[in-house]
């Protein structure tokens, strides 16, 4: 670029200002209303938007879908600092009050009840889960207490004829409850751990006390940077869950070689484990590890769909097999309590698992034949359980078929009778072409020969293209083929096998109804609960992950 001295000619910019239109300043009706400058965005997110003008009552919204998602409280909204910073941002912000807030609340979820009701009528081959009602029930909470609660919410959303099935946890006030697998492998996972409950107490404690003051945390952070390790966190344990006790051992594993440096530096530090306990902790994780990916699976607050559990079960009982018959006596004394709760567990056929397992077309009926001889002991028992799988399986399909003939309308003549006399009609009604007509429609109703469960069985196994499979999208893709077959498969396939969510669900109830929020009325409660449950699937926003109580990740800042 180049630029002019003292003698330089000024005469262009001249010219450029004589055809140069003059900036017009804004109208007062231009000015009304401030327009925010979203910038344009190439995602999805449906949070920024472009051209939108600023308008008080989306503002209301949008604190009050925070609100829901978020679990604050409503006085936030009264506090001085955040609307401070909405009014900065916008002067035109007018602060309301908590009373205004709440209002807000159950108006929303009023208004979006409507809406998720309409939507909920037509989901067939989309896997959903909602909180749909988050009530009280007033003690001594009888059974027939429950049903009643559970009956008032089916009515409420129109689905009282649409229950498939219902899994509930094990109170006493449940006369059937589902034997959660989770829960058992809970309890399989506590008695292994009690033959390592010393080691484990020293790691604990070792733990305990890197993290006990800032000298102690840089002196073992020095030795992790002197043995060049990658690793940055240590994790201190709840020790009522084994999961969380897995992820203490497995991250501190890696810090075995800095613990036994660290000893060195520390006289005080006496809680160091020695070499043979690193190596019983380093082959626990190695079975820890199967059981922790198996209860993820099947534990899944976002349920998957009910064909991936039998696949798990058998993953767990090849993993216990395997390490009974292990040289280490310590491995094989382990995993003997282990195993013989789990096949006490299994005892009895599962029989949702197995024909979820079927219905998935990649797998059919070659994953129970896999998967059984290795659960139960003896062929005969499993040969009895596949016998039991195929008909219960032949039986649900008979049922579905039946409703199918129910629901099929009667054949009948349709004829325009506007188009037609008096006598034509009658003419028609009697035709014999017509009879023959009604005959073929209803032989085309009856079932066919070979069952369409048959047909599924008789075809190959599906092998998908890509590793990222829906067994419900292969359904819905096949339901003109499989009609009958396709709307029973849907329905077993969105069976949950754990209360996992309900529980999470509980635990949200918790954070909601705190100490400070103990006065909130119950139509409150449930408009938090279930509204912000419905807006983070609306607007896809996860849950973030929250650390088990105790459980405490500790950053190393080397």
């Amino acid at each position: 670029m180049s630029t002019g001295g003292s003698e330089a000619s000024t005469s262009h910019l001249k010219r450029h200002t004589r055809g140069c239109n003059q900036k017009k300043l804004p109208t007062a009706a231009e000015t009304r209303q401030v327009i925010i400058p979203f910038q344009p965005s190439k995602s999805s997110n449906p949070f920024i938007s472009t051209g939108v003008r600023y308008s008080n009552e989306k503002m209301r919204e949008i604190i009050t879908t925070a609100i829901m998602v978020h679990k604050y409280p409503f006085s936030v909204v009264e506090d001085d600092i955040w609307m401070w910073g909405f009014q900065y941002a916008n002067p035109d912000f007018h602060k309301v009050t908590h009373k205004t807030t709440r209002n807000d609340c159950l108006a929303i979820f009023d208004m979006e009840k409507k809406i998720l009701k309409k939507f909920l009528e037509n989901v067939r081959w989309n896997l959903q889960k909602r909180v749909l009602s988050f009530v009280k029930v007033p003690p001594p909470r009888r059974g027939i207490d429950v049903v009643d609660a559970i009956y008032k919410c089916l009515k409420t959303w129109g689905i009282e004829n649409k229950v498939f099935s219902i899994s509930v946890d094990n109170a006493s006030y449940n006369d059937s409850c589902l034997r959660c697998l989770k829960d058992n492998l809970s309890l399989s996972m506590q008695d292994g751990l009690s033959k390592i409950k010393d080691t484990i107490f020293n790691i604990r404690e070792s733990v305990k006390y890197v993290n006990h003051n800032d000298a102690r945390l840089k002196a073992f952070c020095d030795v992790v940077e002197q043995k060049r390790l990658k690793e940055r966190k240590l994790i201190i344990d709840c020790p009522t869950r084994w999961n969380s006790t897995f992820n203490m051992l497995s991250t501190a594993l890696k810090f075995k070689i800095a613990f036994a440096a660290y000893k060195e530096r520390e006289p005080h530090y006496n809680h160091a484990p020695s070499l043979e306990e690193w190596n019983k902790v380093e082959k626990v994780c190695k079975l820890l590890e199967v059981f922790n990916g198996a209860t993820h699976v099947i534990s899944g607050s976002e349920y998957p769909t009910a064909n991936l559990y039998l696949a798990e079960v058998w993953k767990v009982k090849q993993i216990l097999d395997k390490t009974h018959e292990d040289e280490d006596l310590f491995m094989k004394e382990m995993v003997g309590p282990m195993k013989i709760k789990f096949d006490k567990y299994w005892g009895e056929c599962n029989m949702l698992m197995a024909i979820a397992s079927v219905l998935d077309p990649r797998c059919k009926f070659h994953m129970v034949c896999i998967c059984f001889p290795l659960i139960y002991k003896s062929k005969e028992v499993v040969d009895e359980n596949i016998k039991k799988v195929m008909s219960s399986l032949e039986e649900l399909y008979d049922e579905y078929l039946a409703l199918s003939l129910e629901e099929s309308p009667s054949p009948i003549v349709n004829l325009d009778s506007n188009n037609l006399s008096s006598s034509q009609e009658n003419a028609a009604i009697i035709t014999g072409f017509d009879e023959i007509l009604s005959i073929l429609r209803k032989n085309e109703t009856a079932p066919p020969v070979k069952s369409e469960l048959q047909d599924y069985l008789d075809e190959g196994i599906y092998v998908p293209k890509t590793k990222s499979f829906c067994a419900l999208d292969w359904w819905r893709n096949n339901s003109m083929k499989y009609k009958i077959l396709s709307k029973m498969a849907v329905d077993v396939l969105a069976i949950p096998i754990s209360t996992v969510a309900s529980e999470s669900t509980f635990s949200a109830g918790g954070r909601v109804i705190d100490e400070f929020r103990s006065k909130l009325n119950e139509e409150s409660v449930e408009a938090l609960i279930c509204g912000g449950d419905w807006f983070r699937h609306k607007y896809n926003v996860k849950k973030k992950s929250k650390v088990d109580k105790q459980e405490i990740q500790i950053t190393l800042k080397i």
